[in-house]
């Protein structure tokens, strides 16, 4: 089993030599953007023959420019791979955390992906660096950042999209067919979360 497939075994990680910690930068140029998104794996994560150094990734992660901080990991499995006070040690270095939990493999709601996307692209509008992550930096990472390139630009397609995440991440990027269907038919289902919410709001006023 390769280290990017599901796996539910709490074996303690072997010892040994710090897992590098790499962040991916996406350009948004494609979508007529000036900026940049970073994907990375989980910082910190002690899980099977990964082991990191939770604070000297979070420095990394400081030294890199990064303000925000998106994680898409539960609280669950934080705990499981040896991270319980990520949030806190973000927090405690004055990150902004965007805590969007949804689980391993899985697709979010749509009305909270389109949370997520209006934060990061509050971020982009403001100049402030962002990262996203969630375990391996591929399934909902990649999920998320296909997303947002279609959000910021309606010329560019789910395949394209998908391709120019790859291209950062590796052909691991967007992990699971339910994955995959999300992005494909992200824009109509979006529309009809929205629609639905300013119909809401008509029928309340």
């Amino acid at each position: 089993m390769g280290p990017n497939e599901f796996d539910s075994s709490d074996e303690e990680p072997a010892e040994g030599e710090p897992t590098e910690f790499a962040v991916s930068w996406l350009s948004l140029e494609p979508v007529h953007y000036a900026a940049v998104i970073g994907i990375s794996p989980l910082p910190g994560c002690k899980f099977k023959s990964i082991r990191r150094n939770l604070l000297q990734n979070i420095e990394e992660i400081r030294v890199m420019g990064i303000q925000d901080v998106f994680v898409f990991c539960t609280l669950a499995e934080l705990r499981k791979y040896r991270v319980p006070t990520l949030l806190q040690e973000y927090s405690k270095r004055d990150f902004v955390v965007h805590h969007y939990p949804f689980l391993d493999g899985d697709v979010p709601q749509y009305d909270e992906c389109h949370k997520i996307l209006d934060d990061l692209q509050v971020c982009m509008d403001n100049n402030r660096k962002a990262l996203i992550h969630c375990y391996g930096g591929l399934g909902r990472s990649g999920l998320i950042a296909a997303c947002l390139l279609m959000h910021m630009s309606d010329s560019i397609t789910p395949q394209e999209a998908i391709g120019l995440v790859q291209a950062v991440r590796g052909p691991g990027a967007i992990q699971t067919i339910k994955q995959y269907n999300f992005v494909n038919e992200f824009r109509a289902n979006l529309s009809n979360v929205l629609t639905s919410d300013e119909n809401n709001r008509a029928l309340s006023r």
